[in-house]
């Protein structure tokens, strides 16, 4: 990530996406936040996991960043974010929210359905909501570490295909 932020002569962009126990700050807490960091010529996925979501880490890998781009994270990932790791991102970063920018395009639903009618692929079928639920469980309650992996499995392509939403996006503009 280093080389990344080194060799960087544009602006850098960060995709974010979180994992939590729950749909709200009252009764969650964030296990995965997954960042996409690419300017025009280079990207870098970072996952902070379970004790290494810190306020100081989170600074530290969003350093150097111009816009963060999410899937609802005007709704969820940032008012999260704020609440769990006294962050707001949303005072610190430019922020854009696909999915406000899908509905402006007469794109409508969740970040699964929106990924399909824009013919974005996945490799790993993501369930519900609830399966990030049970697998983040499955990892810290019997230390089973496929759980884990698939998770971060999930979010890394929930991350990496917010880059190509935009793009997508983009192309319909």
């Amino acid at each position: 990530m280093e080389y990344l932020k080194r060799s960087i002569k544009k602006q850098l962009d960060a995709y974010l996406d979180i994992e939590t126990t729950g749909l709200s700050v009252h009764d969650g807490e964030i296990t995965v936040i997954g960042l996409y960091l690419t300017n025009s010529y280079h990207g870098a996925l970072v996952q902070l996991v379970g004790k290494d979501i810190t306020k100081d880490n989170l600074i530290k890998v969003l350093n150097g960043v111009q816009t963060i781009f999410t899937y609802n994270g005007s709704r969820f990932d940032l008012p999260f974010i704020h609440a769990m790791v006294s962050i707001n991102l949303e005072t610190m970063f430019d922020h854009r929210d696909l999915m406000q920018e899908c509905w402006k395009c007469n794109l409508k639903g969740g970040y699964q359905a929106i990924q399909q009618q824009l013919g974005i692929s996945r490799y790993l079928r993501h369930g519900k909501g609830l399966d990030g639920i049970k697998l983040w469980r499955q990892y810290t309650e019997q230390d089973d570490c496929e759980a884990l992996t698939l998770l971060l499995g999930y979010n890394k392509e929930d991350v990496m295909n917010l880059k190509m939403l935009r793009e997508r996006l983009h192309d319909l503009y």
